[in-house]
Protein backbone atom coordinates (compact mmCIF):
# COMPACT_ATOMS: atom_id res chain seq x y z
CA UNK A 1 0.00 0.00 0.00
CA UNK A 2 1.29 3.44 -0.88
CA UNK A 3 0.20 6.55 1.05
CA UNK A 4 2.25 10.02 0.45
CA UNK A 5 2.35 12.33 3.23
CA UNK A 6 1.61 15.80 1.19
CA UNK A 7 4.04 18.31 3.08
CA UNK A 8 2.08 21.56 3.99
CA UNK A 9 5.00 23.06 6.41
CA UNK A 10 3.08 21.25 9.33
CA UNK A 11 6.03 20.66 12.48
CA UNK A 12 4.88 17.00 12.54
CA UNK A 13 5.22 15.61 8.60
CA UNK A 14 7.68 13.73 9.36
CA UNK A 15 5.72 12.10 12.49
CA UNK A 16 2.80 11.33 10.18
CA UNK A 17 5.24 10.11 7.61
CA UNK A 18 6.26 7.65 10.88
CA UNK A 19 3.36 6.37 11.71
CA UNK A 20 2.52 5.19 8.37
CA UNK A 21 6.07 3.60 7.90
CA UNK A 22 5.35 1.81 11.40
CA UNK A 23 2.33 0.57 10.19
CA UNK A 24 4.19 -0.65 7.14
CA UNK A 25 3.35 1.15 4.62
CA UNK A 26 4.91 2.58 1.45
CA UNK A 27 5.27 6.00 2.35
CA UNK A 28 7.02 9.31 1.18
CA UNK A 29 7.02 12.92 1.85
CA UNK A 30 5.56 15.14 -1.30
CA UNK A 31 5.74 19.13 -1.50
CA UNK A 32 2.21 20.01 -1.85
CA UNK A 33 3.11 21.47 -5.11
CA UNK A 34 3.06 18.19 -6.55
CA UNK A 35 0.44 17.46 -9.49
CA UNK A 36 -2.11 14.90 -9.89
CA UNK A 37 0.00 12.87 -12.15
CA UNK A 38 2.53 12.98 -9.81
CA UNK A 39 0.15 11.22 -6.78
CA UNK A 40 0.12 7.79 -7.23
CA UNK A 41 -0.77 5.91 -4.46
CA UNK A 42 -4.16 4.02 -2.39
CA UNK A 43 -4.83 7.12 -0.62
CA UNK A 44 -3.26 9.90 0.63
CA UNK A 45 -2.37 12.18 3.82
CA UNK A 46 -2.69 15.95 4.13
CA UNK A 47 -0.50 16.88 6.88
CA UNK A 48 -0.76 19.83 8.74
CA UNK A 49 0.96 23.37 8.66
CA UNK A 50 1.53 26.81 10.14
CA UNK A 51 -0.47 28.53 7.25
CA UNK A 52 -3.75 30.62 8.28
CA UNK A 53 -6.78 29.54 5.82
CA UNK A 54 -8.67 32.16 8.03
CA UNK A 55 -11.21 34.29 5.79
CA UNK A 56 -8.96 33.45 2.65
CA UNK A 57 -8.74 31.73 -0.76
CA UNK A 58 -5.20 30.84 -0.45
CA UNK A 59 -3.75 27.91 -2.10
CA UNK A 60 -2.66 24.95 -0.56
CA UNK A 61 0.11 24.48 -3.31
CA UNK A 62 -1.86 22.62 -6.09
CA UNK A 63 -4.28 20.15 -3.79
CA UNK A 64 -6.78 22.36 -4.66
CA UNK A 65 -6.28 20.91 -8.24
CA UNK A 66 -6.43 17.61 -8.19
CA UNK A 67 -8.05 16.80 -4.72
CA UNK A 68 -11.48 16.59 -6.33
CA UNK A 69 -10.17 14.71 -9.16
CA UNK A 70 -8.87 11.74 -7.14
CA UNK A 71 -10.87 8.40 -6.30
CA UNK A 72 -8.80 7.08 -3.67
CA UNK A 73 -9.33 8.22 0.42
CA UNK A 74 -7.93 11.66 2.03
CA UNK A 75 -7.04 12.21 5.28
CA UNK A 76 -6.46 15.44 6.09
CA UNK A 77 -5.02 16.65 9.34
CA UNK A 78 -5.14 20.08 11.04
CA UNK A 79 -4.76 22.76 8.44
CA UNK A 80 -4.88 19.53 5.69
CA UNK A 81 -8.32 19.09 7.32
CA UNK A 82 -9.29 22.65 7.04
CA UNK A 83 -8.28 22.98 4.13
CA UNK A 84 -10.67 20.25 3.15
CA UNK A 85 -13.57 21.99 4.46
CA UNK A 86 -12.85 25.03 2.89
CA UNK A 87 -12.49 23.52 -0.69
CA UNK A 88 -15.57 21.99 -0.40
CA UNK A 89 -17.44 24.87 -0.05
CA UNK A 90 -17.26 25.26 3.85
CA UNK A 91 -15.36 28.06 5.97
CA UNK A 92 -12.51 28.14 8.20
CA UNK A 93 -12.15 31.03 11.11
CA UNK A 94 -10.25 32.35 14.04
CA UNK A 95 -11.09 29.90 17.21
CA UNK A 96 -12.63 31.67 19.64
CA UNK A 97 -10.57 29.60 21.84
CA UNK A 98 -7.42 28.45 20.33
CA UNK A 99 -6.30 24.90 21.26
CA UNK A 100 -2.71 24.06 21.94
CA UNK A 101 -1.92 21.17 24.08
CA UNK A 102 -4.26 18.32 25.53
CA UNK A 103 -7.77 18.22 24.41
CA UNK A 104 -11.21 16.12 25.11
CA UNK A 105 -12.95 14.72 21.75
CA UNK A 106 -16.25 13.46 21.93
CA UNK A 107 -17.33 11.42 19.40
CA UNK A 108 -20.97 12.42 17.98
CA UNK A 109 -21.42 10.48 15.28
CA UNK A 110 -20.12 6.86 14.60
CA UNK A 111 -17.56 6.77 11.56
CA UNK A 112 -15.21 4.21 10.40
CA UNK A 113 -12.38 6.76 10.58
CA UNK A 114 -13.20 7.03 14.49
CA UNK A 115 -14.29 3.22 15.44
CA UNK A 116 -12.37 1.72 18.25
CA UNK A 117 -11.57 4.49 19.87
CA UNK A 118 -12.90 5.97 23.11
CA UNK A 119 -15.34 8.95 23.98
CA UNK A 120 -14.21 11.01 25.10
CA UNK A 121 -10.65 10.84 24.28
CA UNK A 122 -7.59 12.84 25.00
CA UNK A 123 -6.23 14.01 21.73
CA UNK A 124 -3.00 16.84 21.10
CA UNK A 125 -4.34 19.99 19.14
CA UNK A 126 -2.29 23.10 17.84
CA UNK A 127 -4.36 25.59 15.81
CA UNK A 128 -5.62 28.87 16.35
CA UNK A 129 -8.46 28.58 13.29
CA UNK A 130 -10.88 25.96 12.83
CA UNK A 131 -13.73 24.74 10.79
CA UNK A 132 -16.43 27.07 11.16
CA UNK A 133 -18.90 26.08 8.95
CA UNK A 134 -19.12 22.60 7.32
CA UNK A 135 -19.54 22.01 3.28
CA UNK A 136 -23.17 21.25 2.42
CA UNK A 137 -23.86 17.61 3.44
CA UNK A 138 -20.52 16.86 5.27
CA UNK A 139 -21.01 15.42 8.54
CA UNK A 140 -18.98 16.53 11.66
CA UNK A 141 -18.07 13.21 13.57
CA UNK A 142 -16.55 14.58 16.79
CA UNK A 143 -16.14 17.81 18.98
CA UNK A 144 -13.80 19.47 22.01
CA UNK A 145 -15.16 21.67 24.27
CA UNK A 146 -13.45 24.77 22.05
CA UNK A 147 -13.94 23.19 18.47
CA UNK A 148 -17.14 21.67 17.25
CA UNK A 149 -15.53 20.01 14.06
CA UNK A 150 -12.56 18.03 15.41
CA UNK A 151 -13.32 15.08 12.65
CA UNK A 152 -15.24 15.49 9.77
CA UNK A 153 -16.09 13.44 6.60
CA UNK A 154 -17.34 13.57 2.83
CA UNK A 155 -20.86 12.43 2.86
CA UNK A 156 -20.46 10.32 -0.23
CA UNK A 157 -16.56 10.14 -0.84
CA UNK A 158 -13.67 8.82 1.51
CA UNK A 159 -12.33 12.04 2.38
CA UNK A 160 -12.03 13.18 6.24
CA UNK A 161 -10.36 15.42 8.58
CA UNK A 162 -9.16 15.68 11.93
CA UNK A 163 -8.47 19.05 13.62
CA UNK A 164 -6.63 17.13 16.28
CA UNK A 165 -2.90 15.27 16.00
CA UNK A 166 -2.81 11.58 15.63
CA UNK A 167 -0.07 11.28 14.53
CA UNK A 168 1.20 13.25 18.33
CA UNK A 169 2.20 10.10 20.89
CA UNK A 170 -0.18 12.15 23.21
CA UNK A 171 -2.97 11.64 21.28
CA UNK A 172 -4.94 8.02 22.69
CA UNK A 173 -5.69 5.93 19.88
CA UNK A 174 -4.09 8.38 17.32
CA UNK A 175 -2.01 5.14 16.36
CA UNK A 176 -6.00 3.37 15.44
CA UNK A 177 -6.68 6.62 13.49
CA UNK A 178 -4.20 6.22 10.53
CA UNK A 179 -5.14 1.88 10.96
CA UNK A 180 -8.34 2.98 10.32
CA UNK A 181 -8.10 5.67 7.26
CA UNK A 182 -5.71 2.48 6.00
CA UNK A 183 -8.87 0.18 6.27
CA UNK A 184 -11.07 2.81 4.02
CA UNK A 185 -8.20 2.61 1.70
CA UNK A 186 -7.97 -0.92 1.48
CA UNK A 187 -12.20 -0.93 0.29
Amino acid sequence: MRIPVIDNGGQWTHREWRVLRDLEVESTILPNTVGLEEVDADGVVLSGGALSLEGSDAPLGRVGEWVEKVDIPVLGICVGHQFLARHFGGLVGKAAAPEFGRVQVTIDRPHPLLEGLSSPFTAWASHNDQVTKLPDGWLALAHSPSCPTQAIAHPTRPIVGVQFHPEVEHTQGGRRVFENFLDLCRR
